[in-house]
């Protein structure tokens, strides 16, 4: 009996169960949970790198960035699965790291990081790829998402414009690297 792969949309759906079960915690919990986002040049606050990216301030922070890590999930998955593991993994790390050399200090958490290393990804690796379906994929995301541009300015204080910025570098870069998809 062999085992199958999970589907794009089982991987989505998973991603939403894991980044919703956190905030359930987090919720009940009093937000104990955003002790591990990340505190720049702290030492303590490393693992935020890597953890920060699921967990969000409140509710309303969560529910404006469920939906688009979801999308944009399912749109990087359409380069195949190792792919969006890697350029995932490439732009958590990335902007994580810069966030916790560069950024201002207070605490960092949310996936607006990893959304907007997607849409860097998503914007430019369409193009790059040559493939009309993926180049299809960039116009559709430039033009519905075209305005998250404005994110990465220091806009509001307690927005982490940082990686929003970031983000969407490591994304640039993540689409300069690896653009062309996967052999199906």
């Amino acid at each position: 009996m062999t085992q199958s792969k999970p589907t794009s949309i089982q991987i989505v759906i998973s991603l939403f169960a894991v980044i919703t079960l956190l905030e359930v915690i987090n919720l009940v919990s009093g937000r104990m949970l955003n002790q591990f986002a990340i505190l720049p040049r702290e030492t303590s606050h490393l693992s935020g790198i890597v953890i920060s990216p699921f967990l969000h301030g409140s509710l309303w922070h969560y529910l404006s960035n469920i939906v688009p890590v979801c999308l944009f999930s399912y749109f990087l998955l359409q380069w195949g699965k190792p792919r969006y593991f890697t350029v995932s993994a490439f732009i958590i790390v990335v902007t994580g790291l810069l966030v916790w050399l560069l950024g201002r200090s207070a605490f960092h958490l949310g996936a607006s990081g990893l959304i907007y290393g997607y849409f860097g990804f998503l914007l430019v690796a369409g193009f790059l790829s040559k493939k009309p379906r993926l180049i299809l994929i960039s116009i559709v995301v430039g033009f519905f998402y075209g305005g998250m541009i404005f994110g990465v300015l220091p806009l509001k204080s307690f927005i982490s414009w940082e990686s929003h910025l970031f983000g969407l570098l490591s994304g640039f870069a993540a689409a300069m690297i690896w653009a062309k998809p996967e052999k199906q």
